[in-house]
């Protein structure tokens, strides 16, 4: 089953900036769950909100550990977005199943439910969540487990959270905070666009920002981490790199990803469909040399432009992406220095010079998904005025500051 569930990938390109930890390889909740902490769980049936990311260090899947363990009964496997194998493309509505090789049913949370429903909880005391994050509000594995939370807390049953690493650093923390009125599964809670919280940590803010208002509170049990520092990027950890989901194939990817996944949003191409999604940007009507030259002179911190031209293809990670089969000129972003990068400014940077420079091409999506995304409707009516970037990114910096000061309540590390 191992090999089913985590399909081997090539190891990312190196990451400007990457250093081993002089800690030792942090170890998962996962883990210390089994070395020590099975006891919770003796008894009991136990609901797995899994996928492909949830493997122990060697690789195994902690299906597999668990099914091993005889003090670990799997009643059912629940699955996010994605799918239970990490292998569909986003935004692809993924079916209940039986899994080969355990028989064991998965229901799918990102298909016709959003939640468990009670109905597929009957026998199953207990909820376990592990899933690795990259550490961005519209990554809708957080939402998955919002709801499960909500869930289990309507229905009386435990909540564990096995805890992860995410792939930001924790220090990382950029972005509006959601504002209510957008609040949809790509970004349920009143936090920024990158928040700096283990999944961990982020369950104590689900239990006090959404479930407490709600009247409704849940058994929380939340297995730490060991040697981990919430500085930490994921590739100093010492932990193997496994795909969070299909077009985040780098870490470098993810350190853009906040910024950059806005663009989604707009007519232009965020890069699904080439080998760089979320660096490579771009569109027919771009000049690439006007556009990298002129990025390039804001001088953002951490970051370069470089002149790109790229054609979106369809491919196993997605498929008719924008401007399909279609010669897109534009940039692809760099990380020079990932501790100093501030990716929704970048983002934001993009579009406000995309805005300027291409002021009669540059749309944004009928639907209000560039709103849902950023998380403040005021964004884009600056973008539209012809607003420069910095009086956008200085207009959320008060609020980023008490939120930075209110997520300590939750700090495990």
């Amino acid at each position: 089953m191992t090999n089913e569930l985590t399909e081997k990938k090539p190891a990312p390109a190196p990451f400007a900036g990457s250093i081993p930890s002089s800690r030792g390889t942090v170890k998962l909740g996962c883990e210390r769950l089994l070395e020590s902490e099975a006891p919770v769980l003796r008894g009991k049936r136990v609901g797995m909100i899994t996928n492909h990311t949830g493997v122990m260090p060697s690789g195994q899947h902690i299906v597999d550990a668990f099914r091993a363990n005889a003090d670990i009964k799997i009643g059912a496997l629940f699955s996010p977005e994605h799918g239970f194998r990490g292998d569909a493309p986003a935004g692809k509505h993924v079916g209940h199943g039986i899994d080969a090789e355990t028989g064991i049913t998965v229901y799918s949370l990102y298909g016709e439910h959003r939640k468990p429903e009670k109905s597929m909880l009957e026998d199953i005391d207990v909820l376990v969540y592990d899933i690795q994050d990259v550490g961005a509000r519209f990554y809708t594995y957080i939402s998955t487990m919002t709801l499960a939370m909500e869930e289990a807390a309507e229905n009386g049953i435990q909540f564990v959270v096995l805890d992860r690493p995410m792939v930001l650093s924790g220090d990382l923390i950029d972005g509006p905070v959601l504002r209510d009125d957008l609040r949809s599964f790509i970004g349920m809670l009143p936090i920024p666009v990158a928040y700096g919280l283990t999944p961990g940590e982020l369950a104590g803010l689900v239990q006090r920002d959404y479930l407490t208002p709600r009247g409704l509170s849940v058994e929380l049990h939340v297995v730490k981490l060991g040697n981990y520092s919430r500085s930490m990027w994921y590739d100093e950890t010492g932990l193997p790199w496994v795909l969070p989901s299909p077009n985040i194939p780098t870490i470098e990817t993810a350190s853009v990803y906040p910024g950059t996944a806005l663009i989604e949003g707009t007519n232009l191409s965020e890069g699904r469909g080439t080998p760089f999604p979320f660096q490579n940007i771009g569109a027919p009507f771009i000049d690439k040399n006007e556009l990298s030259g002129f990025l390039n002179g804001l001088e953002l911190p951490g970051v370069t432009f470089e002149p790109l031209d790229f054609t979106p293809k369809d491919a196993s990670t997605v498929s008719n992406p924008k401007f399909k089969g279609q010669l897109c000129h534009g940039v692809n972003i760099r990380v020079n220095d990932r501790n100093k990068i501030k990716p929704v400014e970048v983002g934001i940077a993009l579009v406000c010079a995309i805005r300027k420079l291409y002021p009669y091409y540059l749309m944004f999506r009928a639907d209000g998904a560039f709103d849902r995304l950023v998380g403040n409707r005021n964004i884009s009516r600056f973008i539209s005025d012809g607003a420069d970037y910095k009086e956008i990114v200085s207009s959320w910096q008060t609020e980023l500051r008490e939120f930075e000061e209110s997520r300590r309540e939750f700090f495990l590390y």
